[in-house]
């Protein structure tokens, strides 16, 4: 059996006691990078609305250029040739 009048040992203190971090702080953090997420979407959004809307001006029609369709007559002559 231990003796009685045996000190018990102080406890060994660890060195994240120098790390603890307030909740205060990181409530901080998580809301300030929760609304840097939130503007970065909204901006992200933006950015591909606007390149959808350029996209489709490239495909316009007026911006197209003009085709040359054969004229019937000369598609008739055509095919007569081809049909015989």
């Amino acid at each position: 059996m231990p003796p009685a009048n045996q000190q018990s040992s102080p406890k060994p203190t660890s060195n994240l006691d120098l790390f603890i971090i307030p909740q205060s702080f990181l409530l901080q953090i998580g809301t300030a990078s929760i609304l840097l997420l939130l503007i970065t979407g909204k901006t992200t959004v933006r950015a591909l609305e606007a390149i959808g809307e350029a996209s489709e001006e490239l495909f316009r029609g007026d911006r197209l250029p003009n085709l040359d369709f054969p004229d019937e007559h000369q598609t008739n002559q055509d095919e007569k040739i081809y049909t015989k």
